[in-house]
């Protein structure tokens, strides 16, 4: 008895990696090749957007990147075309319907028909939620929700036509947690990842592939743009350290590298950095449960001061901000063109 059930838990485990294997096998077979697809990302010209059309322009993408700071937009083209890559930049405003399509039609009329959409355009306003506006939340959802459903509208006609078309939407391990002090930034997070899973389970019919990356922190050197509020000097510098912590964030590098191979793979979401992935998985099982964590942790973090004004986060910056802590942070900025 003792023989047979070696043998059954043998085949169990031989049957097993035969299949993921094959899975493995099917998903190189598979693999979407990006070279000479025409990719739009928007906020392109810096942070995680940048890094990924690095990554791209390596793999022989046609790069469109769209941004509201033309400046930026200027210094991504010089290094980009300066490597050999074939890229076009578009001054564009996503929260705004008539520029997005306006930059569509350009794009489309001179430079082709977009394969791959990238929404990463994204802004952060931190604080305590007493801090908090109307207009905070309604500009979170401008550029998190309305800014990727504009551009999917703009680009879902000619994939339709084609029979084929990617979209990547960058939404965040915030748009899975309701974290404290970032309330506007995960509510408008959450209500992106709903848009990817409808949009996917629709969208399917005409070939078009909807992945939705939650990534955790990343050193991308993106603190310095965010808007804070409250004790702005105290909550940038926990931000920064945060973000430049090995222990809780990751490179924008490594994130990128993942990102773009689940929309390669064609996959309906990933997650990216261990804490992001626990916390993701924590709060599957029992959402009261990263919670009432985080409602502990916000007890930790400083407390409103009633003005209700922002700062940036570069106007914000201490001894202990700029100290060698956040080192990695600060490198991330001058490498990915955030100063």
């Amino acid at each position: 008895m003792e023989t047979q059930n070696k043998r059954n838990l043998w085949w169990l485990v031989a049957g097993a990696g035969a299949l993921l294997a094959a899975r493995a096998i099917n998903r190189k077979l598979n693999a979407y090749n990006f070279k000479d697809k025409v990719v739009l990302i928007t906020g392109g010209a810096r942070g995680l957007g940048f890094v990924m059309a690095r990554q791209l322009a390596r793999e022989g993408a046609r790069l469109v990147l769209c941004s509201r700071d033309e400046i930026q937009l200027e210094n991504a083209l010089m290094e980009l075309a300066g490597n050999g890559a074939d890229v076009m930049v578009v001054p564009c405003d996503v929260t705004q319907q008539a520029q997005v399509q306006a930059m569509v039609n350009q794009v489309q009329s001179s430079f082709g028909s977009i394969d791959v959409l990238i929404n990463n355009a994204g802004i952060i306003t931190a604080g305590p939620l007493e801090e908090m506006t109307v207009k905070d939340f309604e500009e979170a959802m401008e550029t998190h929700f309305w800014g990727p459903l504009y551009t999917t509208l703009a680009v879902l006609p000619s994939m339709k036509d084609r029979g084929e078309g990617r979209i990547l939407n960058i939404a965040s391990i915030g748009g899975k947690l309701g974290v404290p002090h970032l309330v506007p930034y995960s509510a408008s997070k959450f209500a992106l990842v709903g848009l990817s899973e409808g949009l996917r389970a629709e969208l399917k019919q005409h070939n078009i592939t909807v992945t939705c990356a939650s990534p955790g922190l990343m050193q991308t050197g993106s603190p310095r743009h965010a808007n804070v509020k409250g004790q702005h000097e105290e909550e940038y510098a926990l931000f920064k350290l945060a973000d430049s912590s090995p222990l809780t964030s990751i490179s924008a590098e490594d994130s990128a590298k993942t990102i773009l191979d689940a929309c390669r793979h064609g996959d309906a979401e990933v997650v990216t950095s261990i804490p992001a992935k626990i916390g993701a998985f924590v709060h599957g099982i029992s959402p009261a449960a990263t919670t009432d964590f985080f409602a502990i942790l916000n007890r930790l973090l400083p407390g409103p001061t009633g003005e209700q004004k922002a700062k940036k986060g570069y106007e914000s910056e201490t001894p202990l901000s700029m100290s060698s802590l956040t080192e990695r942070t600060q490198k991330a900025a001058f490498r990915n063109n955030e100063l």
